[in-house]
């Protein structure tokens, strides 16, 4: 999946999380360390890469990388 690969090549850069780290079930906080601060930084390239606006209050839902897959393609 394009996105997938994308959204893991964003993290991988601005959390340095080893892409083979980054499955649908592993969890942004506890699997992969990423914390409010990084997830802005994630938000930002992934606005940037994809030329996308995301709301900065619904986040806060999103668990896993798995959750993001599909919001990501939708939008």
């Amino acid at each position: 999946n394009e996105v997938r690969t994308e959204l893991a090549e964003l993290i991988n850069t601005a959390a340095g999380v080893e892409p083979q780290s980054i499955t649908d079930d592993a969890q942004l906080d506890g699997d992969l360390g990423i914390d409010s601060l990084t997830l802005v930084e994630v938000v930002v390239a992934v606005e940037d890469r994809l030329g996308l606006a995301l709301p900065r209050d619904g986040w806060a839902r999103f668990r896993t990388v798995g959750d993001l897959v599909p919001y990501l393609a939708a939008a």
